[in-house]
């Protein structure tokens, strides 16, 4: 297995060398790329000095705020390039924990997407407001109903993805981005008969630096569902998620 590590950031100094230090210690093996929007507070640069230190870091720098799902694309896109087999999805404040990224890669031994999921058995989200959690859990079962997705979480950015699924995806024609980008990524991998999983994870709010993420972001995403579910009728049927 050659392990890629693709982490989009954008503004986050505070967190980005922490993250690359946790990375380091929890997949040894793995090469980590830096996919930087450009960053104004020096995100990059951080990351590159404490990459020389750690090694196998790679700094891919765009030249401006692309989105999470063009960060996402031109970093799969550098790692097929390079011979990398398997992908790994990671948001760099630490709302993902790094440390369960090992129980996701022995699920992605069997299957070839492995989301880290809040809302299947043993999923948590300790810190949400009840109409937040409400909110997100409503928004995807409304994309697993509409596009027969069969997964809990099609939102979730904690994912592990093989070479052969993003070619069953065609992840280079993928235009959506935030909550979007990881639904159409789910809705592809499902129509190309990719196996996919779920294994649970506890996510935590970012404690350092803004969040990204915005009321437009997810009014997009609910109506990209909507548009791609007026094509369901001609989709292939799907078989149904299993659970790790």
């Amino acid at each position: 297995m050659r392990l890629l590590v693709v982490l989009p950031t954008y503004n986050e100094a505070p967190n980005v060398q922490a993250m690359l230090r946790e990375l380091r210690a929890t997949v040894p093996e793995a090469t980590i790329l830096v996919v930087d929007d450009a960053s104004p507070d020096g995100t990059a640069d951080l990351a590159r000095r404490v990459g020389r230190d750690l090694g196998q870091v790679e700094i891919l720098a765009r030249e401006g705020k692309g989105g999470l799902g063009g960060a996402y694309r031109s970093g799969f896109a550098w790692g097929l390039e390079r011979g990398f087999d398997t992908f790994v999805e990671i948001d760099c404040d630490f709302s993902h924990d790094p440390r369960v990224l090992p129980r996701l890669l022995a699920a992605a031994v069997d299957h070839e997407v492995v989301i880290g999921s809040r809302y299947v058995d043993g999923g948590t989200i300790p810190r949400w407001k009840l109409s937040r959690r409400l909110l997100s859990r409503g928004g995807n079962q409304y994309a697993s109903v509409m596009l027969g997705l069969k997964v809990a979480d099609s939102t979730a950015g904690y994912r592990i993805y093989s070479s052969s699924a993003l070619e069953k995806i065609d992840f280079r024609s993928v235009t959506a981005d935030g909550y979007g980008f990881q639904i159409e990524m789910t809705y592809r991998a499902r129509r190309g008969g990719a196996s996919i999983t779920e294994v649970p994870i506890s996510f935590s709010d970012r404690e350092k630096g803004e969040s990204k993420m915005s009321s437009s972001i997810v009014v997009e995403a609910l109506w990209l569902v909507t548009k791609w579910a007026l094509t369901r009728p001609f989709d292939r049927s799907l078989n149904p998620v299993q659970q790790h």
